[in-house]
C-alpha cells in the first residue's frame, strides 16, 4: 500500500541492514530505478531515516520517513511508514511494507 503521491509500488523491493542503531538500505523496482536510505533505530524500535532515489523519469527524489515495525503472526515484519518528500511539493504520505 502507498499513498497516491508516492512512487513505491508492489514491485519495489527494499533490502535493510542494521548494525546497532545504524540503519541503511537499498531499494529498486517499479517506478524506482535505484534508491538508498540511511537512518537510525530508535530505543522503541521505530526507524527514522532519510532516503533518495532516481525514478523512471530520471528525476532524483528525496524524503524523510518514520517507520514502525511490527512482527506478524507468521514471524515476518510489516513496516507502517509516515513519510514526506523533501524536494518537489513537500507532500506527505503513508506506506505499508511487508516482508516477503
Amino acid at each position: 500500500m502507498n499513498s497516491e503521491n508516492g512512487e513505491v509500488d508492489a514491485q519495489t523491493v527494499f533490502v535493510y541492514h542494521q548494525t546497532g542503531n545504524l540503519l541503511w538500505g537499498e531499494y529498486a523496482g517499479g517506478d524506482i530505478v535505484k534508491g538508498s536510505l540511511l537512518g537510525k533505530v530508535l530505543p522503541d524500535g521505530a526507524l527514522d531515516f532519510v532516503y533518495h532515489h532516481m525514478n523512471q523519469d530520471m528525476q532524483v527524489r528525496t524524503g524523510k520517513c518514520h517507520s514502525v515495525p511490527t512482527v506478524l503472526d507468521n514471524g515476518k515484519l510489516e513496516l507502517k511508514e509516515q513519510w514526506q518528500w523533501t524536494n518537489g511539493d513537500g507532500s506527505e504520505g503513508e506506506s505499508l511494507l511487508k516482508e516477503v
